[in-house]
């Protein structure tokens, strides 16, 4: 029987792993591997793709480097398959030089055919040359995103391993990422397999994720009265700027919400020990900028809030991944504001990189905008922008309160001519008070009281002036000048509104009921039969074991696992090898604690 065979690769994959059978997209590249040849694939979180490079990387007569940006998904990894009785290392800054020496050594004398190294190590002379006699099979680009400056989180220090073909022309090129559109797609392939692997392209839906977008007004209170909702569950809420998560982390500590805040300005023991926590505890809330998260090994985050807006649709969507990575409903909330919506404009018009890659960001920001102002399903929308159709999900706040659009050309025309009266010079808060007639010291000083057009609009409130603002930014209505300070300008559709050649149709925002996502129920009949006090229990048991090893608890069990013990209640090492999850190594090591508390 060939190794590649299906029939072969079931087999391993339940005696190593545990695993009854693979899931959708995961044979076909494992196959493809084994067969020698290069690989780009793409698969939302949760869909399995590490498992597509650890079994061809166990089971294969070569040696795998494993490519990664994030010393604590190294870890995981390493612990997970050290678990699983697969001979691994990693060496990385966080280890002494004994034990990453220790770890080459296991490495090149066979002890371990797996290692994990960040790009930075891997590319130095030094480690390529002796790597060159140490048969190294294939190479595993993981987070492969960061190679390319077409996406979404680009990190310079894997610019180098497209060098890797040249070094090695004869090893397997395998590259795997959660998301990237076709242009990042095209460049990670050019770039580390001179454009001849094969992409694998997953679907991206994730069905046990629901989507809403909230207008971001009085947000910390909007926050503290979302998460005191979701006690007891662990999530994450990303911010823009360190000052805004340290902030907010101490925020909602003070409501006796359990956060804790990471971000690139904290030392590394600090964030280790957030790290730790969020990793060990049910409950626990990470407050963080996007330096956290890349390759979280976490199942059961149960909510992602993004309290400012992220720079495109590719990070949203690598974000929000990380939320119900085991299958059971999960939500996803975006805070939502022009003001952010400017400072992003901001950020790509005084980064780095020339026109055309400016451009592409302003494109990819504005499809991040249109899905914020949609009144479409947003999973619709969502897709769309991967080139995947779907039907409206029924699990998003569109699809549950479906917003109703108006004529709302009039108010349009008077926040139009308001920004015309005073020059085009002004953001989107002093139009504001121009239009609602506020006797502001500035509105004073400019003689803006004096204008036709001041007081047009007192008796409509600010939120819906705020979201009339981004209704007609989104609609090409208006502009954002950067260059004369976010100021809004119109354009030559604004023209056409007001000389009433053309009508806006628009949405007016309503607070909606704090349960309007939440009471979708979990799908399937999965639990049915669910023993929950012998589940708790199990979950005290696996605690202990993990923080013995200090090793997340999910590496000795996942809570799926756990939950099918409690169901079904195997009393023998047959039946235990039944459940999903439970191959040969862990029911060596972890039969009898778990069956004694069965028997109980």
């Amino acid at each position: 029987m060939e190794i590649h065979d299906q029939q072969y690769l079931e087999q391993k994959l339940k005696e190593v792993f545990g695993y009854d059978g693979f899931r959708s997209g995961q044979l076909e590249v494992i196959q493809h591997l084994l067969e020698g040849g290069d690989v780009l694939s793409v698969m939302p979180t949760g869909a399995g793709k590490s498992l597509c490079f650890q079994l061809p990387a166990s089971l294969g007569d070569f040696k795998t480097i494993v490519v990664s940006p994030i010393i604590a998904l190294m870890k995981d990894q390493v612990a997970a398959l050290q678990g699983l009785g697969v001979g691994c290392e990693t060496i990385h800054s966080g280890k002494s030089r004994d034990d990453n020496v220790k770890s080459w050594q296991n490495f090149t004398n066979g002890h371990a055919k797996i290692l994990y190294i960040s790009p930075e190590r891997l590319m130095q002379d030094r480690m390529i040359q002796s790597l060159k006699s140490r048969n190294v099979g294939m190479f595993v680009i993981d987070e492969a995103h960061c190679i390319s400056k077409w996406g979404a989180s680009f990190r310079p220090d894997y610019e180098a391993l497209e060098n890797l073909k040249v070094h090695f022309p004869k090893a397997v090129i395998a590259a795997f990422t959660a998301t990237a559109d076709q242009s990042t797609r095209i460049d990670i392939n050019k770039k580390l397999t001179d454009g001849k692997g094969r992409i694998f392209l997953k679907g991206f839906d994730r069905p046990n994720l629901s989507l809403e977008v909230r207008p971001k007004q009085n947000l910390k209170a909007g926050l503290v009265d979302y998460l005191q909702q979701h006690a007891g569950q662990c999530g994450i809420v990303y911010c823009l700027s360190r000052r805004e998560t340290d902030e907010i982390a101490e925020s909602l500590k003070a409501q006796g919400i359990n956060s804790m805040a990471y971000h690139a300005g904290k030392s590394s023991e600090v964030r280790d020990h957030a790290q730790n926590q969020f990793m060990t505890q049910s409950d626990a809330v990470m407050v963080a900028t996007i330096a956290f998260g890349m390759g979280i090994d976490k199942p059961d985050i149960r909510f992602v809030v993004h309290a400012s807006l992220p720079g495109n649709v590719e990070s949203f969507y690598q974000e929000i991944g990380r939320a119900g990575r085991d299958g059971l409903p999960s939500q996803t909330v975006l805070f939502y504001s022009l003001s952010d919506v400017i400072k992003r404009q901001r950020m790509i018009f005084d980064g780095e990189g020339n026109d055309d890659f400016k451009l592409l960001e302003y494109k990819r920001l504005e499809a991040l905008v249109g899905y914020c102002d949609t009144v479409k399903c947003r999973k619709q929308v969502l897709l769309s922008y991967f080139d995947e159709e779907s039907q409206p999900c029924g699990n998003c706040d569109n699809c549950f309160n479906p917003p109703t659009l108006i004529d709302i050309t009039a108010h349009s025309i008077t926040l139009l001519k308001a920004i015309g009266e005073t020059g085009q010079f002004f953001g989107t808060s002093h139009i504001i008070d121009v239009v609602k007639g506020a006797e502001t010291a500035k509105i004073k000083e400019r003689g803006h009281h004096q204008l036709a057009c001041f007081g047009g609009g007192r008796a409509l409130s600010k939120p819906f002036l705020q979201s009339l603002v981004r209704q007609l930014v989104a609609g090409g209505v208006v502009k954002v000048n950067l260059e004369k300070y976010g100021a809004i300008e119109l354009t030559r559709k604004a023209e056409d509104l007001i000389e009433g050649r053309e009508v806006f149709l628009g949405h007016v925002e309503v607070e909606k009921p704090p349960a309007s996502i939440r009471s979708k129920p979990v799908k399937g009949a999965e639990l049915e039969g669910l023993d929950l006090l012998l589940y708790q229990d199990l979950k005290a048991v696996r605690l202990v074991l993990a923080s013995k090893k200090n090793v997340p608890a999910f590496v000795v069990f996942s809570d799926a696992t756990l939950q099918q013990l409690a169901i079904h209640k195997p009393t023998t090492k047959a039946d235990f090898l039944q459940i999903n999850g439970i191959g040969q190594q862990k029911l060596t090591e972890y039969f009898e604690p778990f069956v004694q508390v069965i028997n109980k």
